[in-house]
Order: C-alpha cells, then structure tokens, then sequence
C-alpha cells in the first residue's frame, strides 16, 4: 500500500490534462480544499487550453506556408501501376489450371460510344413503348455525371454514393441533378448513416452498363420535376431498368455495334497475347457469358482479325465456350441444362450434354453441372469478370479464386498519382490531424473566439481540399473507390468482398511470372491500390 501511495504522484504528473478534467466534473462539495481554490484552478485551465490551440493555430499557420513549396519527399515516393495487379487474398498462380472469362467489358474493350448508343436506345424505349413525354428525346448523356457504384432509392427517388460503412457521402446525394444538402439528407433519411439492413432495400448499379442507367433516371426525375409532374420514385426505375434491358435482350445494340465494330469495339493485341500465353504453358481456358453467341463471335472476330493466323479461330484459344449463361441464375440453379448450339443453323440441339468439348458452343447450364462434368474444383479456377454480383459472387461462393475487372480503376490510379491528388491529400491529412488536436484538448464547453474561429477556418480548409480531391475524378460523385471524407466507398466494399484481386484488364498478369505468388501489402487495411500520402511531408523541419 505504501509503494502504491509513493506512486501516485508521478501518476498524476502524468496525468494532469485527465485529472483536471475530472475535478472540473466533479460537484463542489466533493473537491478536496489542498490550498487552492477552484476559480483559480478553472483559469489556470482556460489559460492553458487557450494556449494550446494558439499552439495549434501557429502549426496551421506554419503548415499553410509550407503547402507552397511541394517537398522533396513527395517526388520521391513511390508510383502505383495504373496496369497492375492489386490484390485482397493471396494467390498462388502456380495453383491456377483453369481460366474462365466473361465477355463484355472482359475480353472486350468498348469506347465510350456504347454508353451513348444505350442510353439513346433507353430514352426511346420510354417515349415510344411506355409513353412517357417526347420532350424526353431531348435527353443526351452526360458522362461526366455518374460513377459505378452508385444506388439508387426506388422509395426517395435519390442516387446515393455510400462509403464503406454504409454512410451517405455528403456531396454524393441527388435528387434527379440536383445535389441535395446536408440538411436535406438527414431530413429525408435522419442520419447519414443508413446501414447495411437498410442498404439492402436500395438498387445497386455495380456493373460498367450501369453508367447510362443512372444517368437516365437522374435526367427523367429532374425532367418531371421541372415539369412539376407527379410521379413514383420506384415505377421510374422499373421503368428505366426494363428500357435498359431492351436495348440488350432485342439485339438492337448487340446488332449497332456489330455494324459498327470500329465506333464501339477497341482491338487489342495483349488480350490475345495474353490468351495465347496462357494455352502455350497448359492452362484450361473457358468463356462464360451472358451474351448470345453470334455477338461474341462477331466482337471476338473484329478485336483479333489482326493477330490470329489465317484459317485459325479465336475458339481454338478455349477449352469451353458457354454463351447465354443467364448469371447470376447460373450459380443458383442446380437444375438447367446445358444445351449445345448449332453455330450454322442458328439453333440448338436436343440432346443431352455429358461432355464439354473444344470444338462445339453451348447454352444455359449450370454450376453445378458444369463442375461435374469438368472436374474443375475451387482454388485451381479463377474467373475474371466485371460486375460484383452477377460475375463474381456466385463464383466465389463456388471457390473460384476471382479477379474483378474495372476499367476505371487505371485512370484513377493515374489521377492518385499525380501531384494535384498528392498535395491535396497531404493537405487533408494535416487538417484532419488538426482537427484532432482541437476536439481533444477542448475540456471546457465556453469556447472562445480564437477557437472558433481556427474551427471554422479548419473547417473550410478541409472542404476546400475535399472539393479539389472530388473534382480530379468527377465533378458530381467523385473517385469510384474513395469518398471525399477519404473513406473507402460501398464499391469497394464489394470489391473487398468478392474478388480476391482486381485490376483494369486481365492482360495485365502479363507483367508477371506463371509462378509468382501474390500477397495483399502488409500495411494495408482494405483496398491495396490507395495512395497514402503521410501529412508530415508537409510539416517543416
């Protein structure tokens, strides 16, 4: 007891912010009177909590004047590949036999031209097939407006951009095109934070087609709200959804772009090359899509007329093409059948299907029949494919290694890496660090004029940067994977959930052996492609 008594002195010297705080809390019967008094304590405090945030005040001073000069140090750190490959879970590519790909926006390229042709197919779908306003033709897309990722409330009529946790970005609400508030957010919804149960209510537009879908309904409700039309939240999208899918299941965009190849499909030498490489070292390739055949083959024909010898086929590069899959259906169902299909006569055959052979293309199917005609199992099958839930999900719960594509994620890396991105989030990283500093020193709640007014001019600063972050990547929602508060995004929450790695095309395992093994950093929390940009690269020395 007495060791513990000669103890406490040194505790409390080390402890005097806590301690202070607790005798301020304390009622005035219960302070104990050693020859001070408590006014003079509460001064002594203020005084004190006074000169830490002029303390803090003069680092902020000091940081704006070295935001001027860009240091030495951030030249110097490392660039991240926009062509490499980033991963979640470890990889084994010696473990990796079999291969299997999706189509669009997989082994195939598109230009932006396709977004165009889509949503104008969609406008006339609606204006023609389910009467909506001609003064709807007038519509035109609007690249610069959506990201993937975005969902959209079929209750408030909102697109939304969530972070990782499910929160509303503050920038990243909109009703039609127009952004809402923050007030306005948390009188519709009363928080930001409206959580996965209720996440799960709301539409994801996670795939690459999703672009002209989520721009066509932001255009139609501010249409209707500009017209000041009554109209249902939930009918808009079923509506717009079904206009989008038209444009697919009628073949009018499968048939434009095949008229067309030049216009919509981009040829790519390290596609085949990549193909090719993996068949010469016994790899086991197949193609799995939603696509009909005759649009596959076609596309596949044009991108690789160039590089594949004559006489040869591009299905000489695969052990088994699947057309018309019907994924998501496909993972779940135990029970559809594998039909084959006759490439000359355009239709497909009755017999039954107990062999998936090089040479012939089949239909429909199952995972499950699939799996048993081919003995192909879990870790040894990796699938690449661009949409998280129709392409990767049901692919890993099967135990296929998965490797998302996303085409954006090169141009984004490009932009990280990139002085404007660099500065500003080491800017953002300094003011957060700040902001920390004043919210743990404040003990008292009377406030002083010195402190609010570095709150408000930290504050503004963090919006500012936030501001500039966003519009490097897109003026209405920003980075596909970061928010600007920097959190990861709800896409890349999926992303972390269901593809073990990612990347921008497949060619890019060119840059790798056959037998590496690829590790996520150790020093990563969630998403490995992220720059981090310490805020004392900008502190003086």
């Amino acid at each position: 007891m007495a060791a513990l008594r000669r103890s406490l002195p040194s505790f409390l010297s080390h402890s005097n912010h806590f301690l202070k705080s607790s005798v301020l809390a304390r009622p005035s019967h219960l302070i104990p009177s050693r020859g001070f008094k408590f006014d003079e304590c509460k001064i002594d405090d203020c005084t004190k909590t006074e000169d830490e945030i002029l303390k803090i005040k003069n680092e902020f001073e000091e940081a704006k004047r070295n935001f001027l000069n860009i240091p030495a140090a951030l030249k110097e750190m490392p660039l991240m590949d926009p062509e490499g490959i980033y991963i979640n879970k470890n990889v084994k590519l010696d473990d990796l036999q079999v291969y299997g790909f999706d189509y669009d926006y997989t082994l195939s390229h598109y230009s932006e031209n396709l977004q165009f042709l889509i949503y104008d197919y969609a406008k006339k779908h609606l204006v023609y097939e389910l009467k909506y306003p001609e003064s709807c033709l007038q519509f035109e897309y609007d690249p610069k407006f959506p990201v993937r990722g975005l969902y959209y409330d079929k209750q408030k009529g909102c697109l939304l951009k969530l972070d990782f946790f499910g929160s509303i970005e503050p920038d990243g609400c909109f009703y039609g095109r127009k952004k809402l508030s923050l007030d306005k957010i948390k009188e519709l919804y009363g928080t930001r934070h409206i959580g996965r149960d209720l996440q799960r209510g709301l539409v994801g537009l996670m795939d690459f087609f999703c672009f002209s879908e989520a721009c066509l309904i932001a255009d139609i409700i501010q249409h209707f709200v500009e017209s000041k039309l009554d109209f249902d939240a939930s009918c808009v999208y079923e509506d717009v959804n079904q206009a989008i899918r038209h444009a697919h299941t009628s073949g009018l965009v499968h048939r434009q772009i095949l008229t067309e190849p030049h216009k919509f499909l981009i040829k790519n030498v390290n596609m085949f090359r990549f193909l090719q490489k993996l068949k010469e070292r016994g790899k086991k390739l197949f193609l799995l899509t939603n696509s009909p055949f005759y649009f596959v083959d076609g596309g596949m024909n044009y991108m690789l007329e160039d590089y594949i010898e004559k006489g040869r086929s591009w299905r000489d590069l695969f052990d088994v093409v699947i057309a018309q899959a019907n994924k998501p259906t496909f993972y779940k169902n135990s029970e559809h059948p594998f039909r084959c299909y006759d490439t000359e006569k355009d239709t497909l055959q009755f017999t039954a299907v107990n062999k998936l052979l090089p040479n012939k293309v089949y239909y429909h199917g199952s995972l499950k029949s699939f799996l048993q005609i081919t003995k192909w199992r879990g870790p040894e099958v990796i699938y690449f494919g661009d949409h998280l839930f129709s392409d990767l999900r049901g692919s890993s719960k099967a135990g296929w290694r998965t490797a998302a594509i996303i085409h954006e994620l090169e141009d984004e890396i490009k932009i990280q890496n990139g002085e404007a991105y660099r500065v500003q989030q080491a800017k953002l990283h300094i003011i957060q660090e700040l902001l920390g500093k004043i919210h743990a020193t404040i003990i008292s709640t009377e406030k002083g004029q010195t402190y609010l007014s570095l709150l408000q001019e930290l504050n503004s600063e963090r919006q500012k940067c936030r501001s500039e972050i966003r519009n490097l990547f897109n003026t209405s929602f920003g980075a596909t994977f970061l928010t600007d508060t920097g959190k990861e995004s709800s896409f890349a929450y999926h992303i972390h959930q269901y593809a073990d790695i990612y990347m921008s095309k497949p060619e890019n395992f060119m840059s790798y052996p056959t037998e590496a093994w690829l590790h996520p950093p150790f020093d990563i929390k969630i998403m490995p492609h992220h720059v981090k940009v310490p805020a004392s690269l900008f502190k003086g020395n």
